[in-house]
């Protein structure tokens, strides 16, 4: 599929990446409502799925970022616009997200879509949905890009297509990214939470030997990985990790209409985030690179109610392009 031009151009203040970035968080004021279902893993653990209900014959999967919740303002505003447009929605916390730490050792990851695959079983179990789609957003929509690609002509008939927005889809070289100065702000937030997370793990598993002392003075995502992602689900290194968790690899593998959005002005991604070619040789894959928009930000202007590029761009994919007759 040819790689589309956007049409996203924010007023003056909004062209700045980092501005954009953070507005949405820090200034924006969405809520949702939701009906909170928790769901127990065959790996006895258990997920907190947080639902909107319209009577709809379709449901969008949404999975948040690297630490985020259904409470992340651009999950809490995609819910409601889809809910205003009659679509049901259901949020997927992924495991220690949703306000409780999960049950095991082990929590989530960037490749992590056995999760995702028993979400969508439930689903597909216990509802009686005609259409599932699913939208990502940052990691979520790594796990997203990467479930579609990996299921490939093998997936279900039911789930119709995939939105993943602000998406580092190689691992890798989004990480060396990260670790620059540039972002060192947000890096101390995601830090923040994520090392609060891993020592409280160390206290109510023994078994694991955390180095707390290099955990306090971890300030890569590397450097978490050797303590926690590398020994705790299994992979050789870091390096190991980015491999198989990227989700890159698998674009030319999907199968059903999907589309990645990344902005060129998003500090979080490397160049080998934007995949034009991927896109310009499959028939299901669509990338749209935004001039503007930051990660996970995409606002266009002071006025709330001119925010929604995001949202109807969402919008408009699954009408043009998976062509569900829901809107």
């Amino acid at each position: 599929m040819p790689v589309f031009s956007s049409d996203f151009l924010p007023t003056i203040p909004f062209r700045n990446g980092y501005f954009n970035t953070t507005f949405r968080p820090l200034f924006m004021k969405d809520k949702a409502t939701y009906t909170r279902k928790r769901v127990s893993t065959w790996d006895h653990d258990f997920f907190d799925l947080d639902f909107t209900f319209v009577g709809s014959k379709t449901i969008v999967v949404l999975i948040h970022g690297l630490e985020g919740s259904s409470n992340s303002k651009y999950m809490a505003s995609n819910v409601n616009h889809l809910k205003n447009k009659g679509i049901d929605t259901v949020c997927f916390n992924l495991r220690g997200c949703s306000g409780e730490d999960n049950l095991l050792l082990s929590t989530y990851h960037s490749g992590k879509t056995e999760d995702v695959d028993f979400v969508v079983n439930y689903l597909l179990e216990n509802y009686k949905y005609k259409n599932i789609i699913i939208a990502g957003f940052s990691l979520g929509g790594n796990l997203t890009l990467k479930y579609i690609g990996e299921k490939g002509e093998n997936i279900s008939p039911i789930i119709k297509g995939a939105i993943a927005v602000s998406v580092p889809i190689d691992i890798g070289s989004a990480e060396i990214e990260m670790d620059k100065f540039k972002n060192k702000l947000y890096m101390e937030m995601f830090f923040k939470t994520m090392k609060n997370k891993i020592l409280e793990k160390s206290y109510k598993f023994p078994e694991y030997k955390l180095d707390q002392d290099k955990l306090s003075k971890a300030t890569k995502f590397k450097h978490l990985e050797h303590l926690y992602t590398v020994p705790v689900f299994g992979f050789k290194n870091p390096e190991d990790y980015w491999e198989k968790a990227s989700s890159k690899q698998y674009l030319s593998n999907i199968k059903k209409p999907t589309l990645l959005i990344n902005a060129k002005d998003d500090s979080f991604l490397s160049r080998d985030c934007y995949p034009y070619e991927e896109a310009e040789n499959s028939n299901f894959f669509f990338f749209e690179e935004t001039k503007y928009g930051g990660h996970c930000g995409f606002m266009t202007s002071f006025k709330p109610n001119e925010n929604k590029w995001l949202e109807f761009r969402i919008e408009r994919f699954i009408k043009e392009n998976i062509q569900l007759d829901i809107l």
